[in-house]
């Protein structure tokens, strides 16, 4: 098997830059549309959604490495990093790493990237790792760098990446050439195409020893908001995770050829998906502030802790519907006073009923907008399965 750095036109990747003129467009059209939405709310509710879009990107990453964090711990860490935290709850280091990296990429978005950011990314990620030889730095252990699965004694080779020796060179070229193609950079790139061929670039050379994927999506989002200007809350991990199947499949075809228009087709449809569910979690939070200022002092204890837990769940909705069977176990409530309570909320316009009887079952009055996946076919049109 023949690698895409083995092949003599790497690192000069080429692609058709017409196929993508429309998801660029598209892109850029909705990230405005996205800063428009974000004035519609108050101060707090900016703070709380950026705490939980940075939140939901730090699980999601890790969680598509087979990693699960503590939701709570790691939004406590990165209310930590911002100043926002005032207890002395104590986190995991794993937890505490990546929520460090995930507020460094945020607050450092429009700054060059460099050798000295991954390092620090790196130690951040994988600092509490004791069976690394090599954290905060490059690896440098003479084995081979191999993606592998199945068996030990039949294991198939997904990717081989460079050797130990020749990475900081590779680096010290990937780094120029990602510099060198930001929005005002000499030889500036869209903002689609730059963040897909930066993630490729990247996972083909593999620097480190672990921590891989976890950082290329950071350099993903780094691309990303260098194009909009601004941090970009775009829930790309999050909807990477939904397709982690297709993501990994993508990756790998990608890493035998330099022509990878493919490859970059099928991340400007993920991550237009993915920001069409940020919009869909902005509009959720906008509609969420009015029902819940339209329905103060309406409701009872019981029935606001009941419908604050059911709008947490956001424009996904809560599974299934709220049944009176759940309304008692997070409130605590009889079933006789868990029936008064429902009906009363439907009566207020805080849910609406489907159902009868034992079938009834309740859902908060805000629309839910579900979001489909977005692929680029062949012409450059986008397409919702």
């Amino acid at each position: 098997m023949t690698w895409n750095w083995q092949r003599p036109d790497w690192p000069n990747f080429s692609w058709d830059p017409d196929r993508f003129k429309k998801a660029e467009e598209v892109f850029l059209v909705g990230s405005g549309v996205l800063q428009g939405m974000l004035t519609h709310l108050d101060e707090s509710d900016r703070e709380l959604l950026m705490i939980e879009a940075i939140s939901s990107e730090a699980l999601a990453t890790s969680e598509i490495e087979g990693e699960i964090l503590d939701r709570a711990s790691v939004r406590f860490s990165i209310r930590k990093q911002l100043g926002l935290a005032t207890d002395e709850r104590r986190a995991t280091l794993a937890d505490q790493g990546i929520a460090e990296m995930m507020v460094d990429l945020y607050r450092s978005f429009a700054e060059p990237l460099s050798h000295e950011m991954l390092f620090r990314w790196h130690g951040a990620l994988l600092g509490g790792t004791r069976s690394l030889s090599d954290v905060g730095r490059y690896r440098t252990s003479s084995e081979a760098m191999q993606i592998i699965s199945g068996p030990i004694h039949l294991p198939k080779v997904h990717f081989e990446a460079p050797s130990s020796a020749a990475v900081p060179e590779q680096m010290e070229r990937f780094i120029a050439w990602f510099n060198r193609t930001a929005p005002d950079g000499t030889d500036s790139l869209t903002g689609l195409t730059r963040a897909a061929v930066a993630h490729l670039y990247f996972e083909s050379i593999h620097p480190f020893e672990d921590g891989n994927g976890r950082i290329g999506r950071a350099i993903c989002e780094k691309a990303l908001s260098q194009c909009t200007g601004q941090p970009t809350l775009t829930a790309l991990a999050a909807t990477t995770l939904r397709r982690r199947k297709a993501y990994y499949a993508a990756l790998q075809a990608a890493t035998r050829d330099n022509a990878i228009t493919s490859w970059i087709a099928w991340f400007a449809g993920i991550t237009i998906e993915a920001q069409r569910r940020t919009l869909a979690r902005i509009e959720f939070a906008v509609d969420k502030t009015r029902l819940l200022d339209r329905l103060c002092d309406r409701l009872n204890a019981r029935q606001e802790k009941a419908l604050l837990r059911i709008l947490r769940e956001g424009p996904d909705g809560f599974a299934g519907g709220l049944s009176a069977g759940n309304y008692m176990t997070i409130t605590g409530a009889p079933p006789a006073t868990a029936t008064r309570d429902l009906g009363d909320m439907v009566a207020k316009g805080a849910l609406r009923r489907t159902g009868e009887r034992r079938h009834a079952r309740y859902h908060p009055t805000i629309p839910l907008r579900p979001v489909r996946p977005v692929t680029v076919d062949e012409d450059g049109g986008l397409q919702e399965a």
